[in-house]
C-alpha cells in the first residue's frame, strides 16, 4: 500500500527537473501521474520511461499561460484517469530557462509580462481548471511551487522575485476560498535547486551553501517528501501554509 494509491495528479512543468522527480515519487507512492509541459516531446518521454517501469503516466503538451490548453489538460486527464485528485503548480520560468538578471530598470517589459504569464497566471489558470471537478468531487489537493527568494528578496531578480512572492498571496486566499469544498491548497519555497546541471555547473548552485544549515548542494529529490506530504492524506487538516525547503536557510 502506497501513501497515494488511487491519486490522480497533474505536475506542471513535469517533463524534467523538480517537476519530474515529483512525478517519480508520487508514482512510487501508487498514483497516477500526468506530466503536463511546454516541452511536449519531453513530457511524452519522460511518461513512457514511467510507464516502462510500470508505473501510470500520461504525456501532455501545456503553455500554463493559455487558458484553452490548461482546459484540455484537464479535459484529458479526466478523459485518461477518471479523476483528478491533486495539481502540482511546478511550470516556471526558472533555472530551465534564460532570463534577465539585472536592477529593476533593466528588466525588459516583455520579460516582465512573460514571467508573469508563466510563474503566477498559469497558476491561476491550471487551478481554475481543476476546481470545478474537485469541487464536485469534495476533495483535492494543490500545491503551488514558490521560492526562498520571497523570504530574502533577492537583489537584480524583481520580476521572478514578485512572481513567486504572488503564488504564496495566492496559496492563501485560495486556501480559504476552496476549504469549504474539501480542497486543500499549499505551498513549496524550494531553495536554489541543481535541475539542470547539463545547463549549469555544480558550482553555480553551491554559492548558497554557507547560508544553509545543511551544507551540501540542493537536488530535485529533497523536495520530493513535502509534495507526499501535501498529496497525501496526512496533511489533510493543513492548508494555506507555504513550506521551505532549502536546507535550512529560511528559518521561522
Amino acid at each position: 500500500m502506497g501513501r497515494l494509491d488511487d491519486r490522480v495528479i497533474i505536475v506542471t512543468g513535469g517533463a524534467a527537473g523538480i517537476g519530474r522527480a515529483f512525478a517519480d515519487g508520487f508514482v512510487r507512492e501508487g498514483a497516477s501521474v500526468v506530466l503536463a509541459d511546454i516541452n511536449g516531446e519531453q513530457a511524452e518521454r519522460s511518461a513512457e520511461e514511467i510507464r516502462q517501469a510500470g508505473g501510470q503516466a500520461l504525456g501532455l503538451t501545456v503553455d500554463v499561460s493559455d487558458q484553452a490548453q490548461t482546459e484540455t489538460m484537464v479535459a484529458e486527464t479526466l478523459s485518461r484517469f477518471g479523476k483528478v485528485t491533486g495539481l502540482v503548480n511546478n511550470a516556471a520560468i526558472a533555472i530551465r530557462v534564460r532570463h534577465t538578471r539585472a536592477p529593476l530598470e533593466e528588466i525588459p517589459l516583455d520579460e516582465f509580462d512573460r514571467m508573469l504569464a508563466v510563474n503566477l497566471k498559469g497558476v491561476f489558470l491550471c487551478s481554475r481548471a481543476v476546481l470545478p471537478h474537485m469541487k464536485e468531487q469534495g476533495y483535492g489537493k494543490i500545491i503551488n511551487m514558490s521560492s526562498g527568494t520571497f523570504f530574502n528578496g533577492r537583489e537584480n531578480l524583481v520580476h521572478y522575485v514578485a512572481s513567486k512572492g504572488g503564488v504564496i498571496a495566492f496559496t492563501r486566499v485560495l486556501a480559504r476560498e476552496a476549504g469549504p469544498s474539501g480542497i486543500r491548497v499549499n505551498s513549496i519555497a524550494p531553495g536554489l535547486t541543481a535541475s539542470e546541471t547539463e545547463e549549469h555547473s555544480l558550482e553555480e548552485f553551491a554559492v548558497r551553501i554557507p547560508n544553509r544549515a545543511i551544507k551540501r548542494i540542493e537536488v530535485p529529490e529533497d523536495l520530493v517528501g513535502a509534495g507526499i506530504f501535501f498529496m497525501s492524506a496526512e496533511s489533510d487538516f493543513i492548508s494555506g501554509q507555504t513550506l521551505a525547503v532549502d536546507g535550512g536557510v529560511v528559518v521561522h
